[in-house]
């Protein structure tokens, strides 16, 4: 079974990425090709990166960062949502995404923007990110405006052609987390002290 984590990229007060995280969600529940898990990143606490060693050495020494690796660890690829705020992504996703290196390795991942022009910028600066964590970035992304996919900014309404660019982009995510999961080398399990978080689930397949 493929298993992608749908990533809510924000923790800011009065945040709209539950939102559009569980939009996301009901449209990958109706599909069957993947099992798709909501994994927001406030639910692990995770304070500004406070590793000694750099995450690529896999000498992780925090109990948050083993609890965080080891939810990662169970998916074959992401869809992060993110909002964009002055020309990138927010910091705390950037932080998470920081923490871990190898739990990140051979994915791969798609987008899902909001903001004033649609998260674009903050995508862009993710794409980069995930070039470094040998991450497969899709190209079809979906990106969201404050001003026509929300009703005064506030009630999230998206456009009925939103639908087709989040399958869109599934489609991508899950054809390329199945030929990644072929040259993925096994990783050993993280020790986690505390079971990670598991947030809402939708989909599944044999």
């Amino acid at each position: 079974m493929i298993n992608i984590g749908v990533i809510v990229g924000s923790t800011r007060p009065g945040r709209k990425a539950p939102d559009v995280a569980n939009w996301v969600l009901d449209i990958a529940g109706m599909r069957g090709d993947a099992a798709f898990e909501l994994v927001d990143i406030a639910d692990f606490n995770l304070p500004l990166l406070d590793e000694p060693v750099p995450p690529s050495m896999g000498q992780y020494s925090q109990p948050h960062t083993r609890t965080w690796a080891a939810k990662i660890a169970e998916f074959d690829g992401f869809v992060f949502v993110t909002p964009e705020y002055n020309h990138a992504t927010s910091g705390a996703l950037k932080n998470a995404i920081d923490f871990l290196y190898k739990e990140w390795n051979h994915k791969s991942a798609g987008f899902v923007g909001y903001g004033s022009v649609g998260g674009a910028r903050a995508i862009e600066n993710l794409r980069l990110v995930m070039g470094e964590l040998m991450v497969a970035d899709v190209r079809a992304q979906v990106m969201l405006s404050l001003f026509t996919d929300w009703e005064n900014m506030k009630t999230f309404n998206p456009a009925e052609r939103q639908v087709d660019a989040v399958d869109a982009m599934l489609d991508q995510v899950v054809q390329w987390a199945h030929a990644l999961k072929t040259i993925r080398p096994e990783l050993p399990p993280v020790a986690a002290e505390v079971a990670p978080p598991q947030g809402r689930r939708v989909g599944g397949s044999a």
